[in-house]
């Protein structure tokens, strides 16, 4: 349920800039059940539970770990939201199920290996490699809790509801007076009176209070210790024992920080990205998955925004964001090219390329290796200009290959789109 759910209201809180500049935005997002184990290492009340990769694994759970619960949650493990009303491409309805602990094992196993649709995987869906299986929770209130960072006040921002379980975008339209917000001063951290406006926000109907403002300030901690950008919890709920217990959670965390959260960093799943993307990231490529026919490859990600909406005045769709960056070596290149081609959608190439620290000749001697690398079944548009362009449109000239050359953007980019329709 919680998964993507802050939507609207993060991004009114981060302040972002443009449709291009958040999709270039990269943080490592990590499952369910490891969020679970990282809260439960800092001392925050979790849901007792655990991960299973195969019916067998299921199994031995349900025996070593819940031997006499009478019901079990089982939760279908994917990096996306909405898996409670998603569907699985064999037919079954919904990722997350409450049932007996007798049918427990026979439910995981119609969930693992399985393609789930959920309204945030698009129509291809993901693959269910675990399920989570959790203790069934006697809840009394559901609230809603999430820290993220905030542009305005240049720090940790805490967003609290009373009211949680459902949509946080819905309960901000029509009771924005339920929302609160409190910022947290980086150099002082969370104090006591921060926790408490939280907790007073959170308006907890049955949970100590002091027990509850602990629990928040623990949050915290583990939002700046783990380096994350957003930790969100729907809901954050009260248990009839009078807990406040974190029954769902999204964590995602900086990637600049990978170098000394190395432990964090081991458990992303590059089986939930797309696959194109997880192998430019290997090649030190800027690369972004879109859903065009026009696959793009551009120096300097302003030219690379430019040139997709050029080809969107000229009626096309680009395939992709790629940025070579300034320093690309002939090797990168080569891998760029096999990233594009590897896109069945792709119906034609436009390379774009204004050499300032980037030199042409370097991207045509790219794009010729490239060329003997992968089958080119599609045509390829090429602009070049700036340092050693001579050198590069002669490199390209002398190779033999079939190339429709532009002599500027617009040029380039209505030629892409007529190319790509043929």
């Amino acid at each position: 349920m919680v998964r993507g759910s802050i939507g609207k209201l993060a991004s009114r809180a981060l302040s972002v800039a443009g449709k291009w500049q958040h999709q270039q935005l990269r943080r490592l997002n990590i499952h369910e059940y490891q969020g679970a184990q990282l809260m439960g290492k800092y001392g925050i009340n979790v849901p007792r539970g655990a991960a299973a990769g195969s019916v067998e694994e299921v199994k031995n759970t349900l025996k070593n770990v819940f031997p006499s619960e009478k019901e079990i949650v089982v939760k279908s493990q994917i990096l996306a939201g909405g898996r409670g009303l998603g569907t699985f491409k064999s037919g079954l309805q919904g990722g997350v199920h409450i049932v007996k602990a007798e049918e427990a094992e026979s439910l995981a196993a119609k969930m693992l290996d399985q393609i789930l649709v959920t309204k945030q995987t698009g129509p291809q869906g993901k693959i269910v490699s675990k399920v989570y299986l959790c203790e069934k929770l006697s809840l009394v209130n559901e609230m809603y809790f999430a820290i993220t960072l905030d542009r305005n006040t240049a720090g940790p921002l805490i967003i609290a509801c009373s009211k949680g379980g459902t949509s946080i975008e819905d309960l901000a339209e029509k009771y924005p007076d339920m929302i609160i917000k409190v910022p947290i001063d980086v150099f002082k951290g969370i104090t006591d009176d921060d926790a408490a406006k939280v907790v007073d926000g959170l308006a907890p109907k049955t949970a100590d209070r002091q027990s509850s403002i602990e629990q928040i300030k623990k949050l915290y901690e583990l939002f700046c210790k783990s380096d994350c950008t957003l930790l969100e919890i729907n809901p954050l709920a009260e248990t009839s024992d009078n807990k406040l217990v974190a029954a769902d959670a999204k964590l995602n965390f900086d990637d600049n920080a990978a170098f000394r959260q190395k432990e964090i960093f081991a458990m992303r799943d590059t089986t939930q990205e797309d696959p194109r993307e997880v192998a430019a990231a290997k090649a030190d490529l800027n690369y972004i998955g879109l859903d065009g026919e026009i696959g793009c490859m551009v120096n300097g990600a302003g030219l690379a925004m430019a040139t997709m909406d050029i080809i969107k005045l000229h009626g096309g769709t680009p395939a992709n964001f790629l940025d070579v960056g300034g320093s690309a070596s002939e090797g990168q290149v080569v891998e760029a090219f096999k990233i594009l081609t590897s896109d069945d959608r792709v119906k034609a190439i436009l390379v774009n390329i204004f050499g300032g620290i980037m030199k042409c000749d370097v991207i045509a001697s790219g794009i010729v290796n490239a060329a003997k690398q992968v089958d080119l079944k599609v045509p390829v548009v090429v602009r070049l200009e700036g340092t050693n362009v001579d050198q590069g449109k002669r490199i390209l000239k002398e190779s033999g290959m079939t190339l429709i050359t532009a002599e500027d953007l617009d040029d380039a980019a209505e030629k892409a789109v007529k190319a790509s329709v043929k």
